[in-house]
């Protein structure tokens, strides 16, 4: 398959790391994110240090609240996975407070972090994504299950890392599936399996990088193979010419449609006729050693510190 680098970026917008002002770089949290989120902040708080930025790290919206009210920071560099950091509620304290902020705004970020309003917003501009139903507590999820044939995933709609995820090839695995799903906050998805391969695309700034084909050791791509196993393979760009343009294209699409800010990464497959199908899009994506954001913009030739720095540069208006 012939694998197309795609063109370098635009130059960057800001060359010196005063312009930034005193940095809070926001990690950590209550969620089941937490330890990833404490990887990929240490990861960002690094990168952005190196490069001359006074930055510090502050654990959770109480702590940067406490912060902010003292006017100790001048912006935000937002790496809360899940839950406040992704919902709109931090967006909107920022926002009242007057400070500037990386990544999307309120509107996107809920939409984003609910993946069935993101589906929802897709659908409508005709983009594609696996077919759903949305499980309510007492629904009769073996009638779903008829309704949307087997094999299909369900998964809470509020959260990320593979966290609460399930794939149900029969009957009989349904009701640990929605057990596991309804531990966690929010509706559940019932999702239709799509076979084939796993992918994902970065976006910085509305652009779309070069796609990732995510190849796990075992069966599935889920929270072992994302943070712990080192034998997953990410194939990048994972795409030939074509494909690269297509996925892109509707990478952009989505991120624009959900009203994204700043960056975000989206998830999709690709089915066995090469047919893609979106899954969600995160508004904060993962920092870490294993994450798959900084492989997408390597091959833009963006190494980990220059990526931390365009993110940075973003919360700046005037200069994205």
């Amino acid at each position: 398959m012939s694998k197309q680098i795609p063109a370098r970026v635009s130059p960057m917008k800001i060359d010196d790391p005063a312009a930034f002002g005193r940095v809070a770089v926001l990690m950590g949290g209550i969620t089941s994110e937490r330890e990833v989120s404490l990887d990929s902040g240490r990861n960002v708080l690094e990168a952005l240090r190196a490069r001359g930025v006074s930055a510090e790290a502050v654990d959770g919206v109480p702590n940067l609240l406490r912060e902010l009210q003292d006017k100790q920071f001048d912006r935000v560099f937002n790496i809360l996975h899940g839950g406040d950091g992704e919902s709109g509620v931090l967006q909107g304290l920022l926002e009242a407070l007057g400070v500037p902020y990386t990544g999307s705004g309120v509107l996107g970020s809920a939409l984003s972090l609910d993946k069935i309003r993101a589906k929802q917003v897709w659908l409508s501009m005709g983009l594609p994504t696996p077919r759903y139903l949305r499980l309510a507590k007492g629904d009769d999820v073996h009638a779903a299950a008829r309704d949307l044939g087997l094999p299909l995933i369900i998964k809470p709609s509020l959260e990320g890392s593979s966290v609460g995820v399930s794939r149900v090839f029969s009957d009989a695995d349904l009701e640990a599936a929605v057990e596991l799903a309804a531990r966690y906050p929010g509706e559940l998805l019932m999702e239709q399996l799509i076979e084939g391969g796993e992918y994902t695309i970065a976006v910085l700034d509305g652009q779309a990088l070069a796609s990732i084909h995510i190849v796990p050791a075992g069966e599935y791509y889920d929270y072992h193979a994302k943070y712990v196993a080192d034998d997953t393979q990410y194939i990048c760009p994972g795409l030939d010419e074509s494909g690269e343009a297509e996925a892109r294209a509707q990478a952009e699409r989505a991120f624009a449609g959900l009203d994204l800010k700043g960056w975000a990464r989206v998830d999709f497959m690709r089915d066995r006729d090469g047919r893609n199908w979106l899954l969600e899009a995160n508004t904060a994506p993962g920092m870490t050693s294993h994450s798959l954001m900084p492989k997408s913009a390597a091959a833009f030739g963006i190494d980990f510190e220059e990526l931390c720095w365009r993110i940075l540069e973003t919360s700046i208006p005037e200069a994205s």
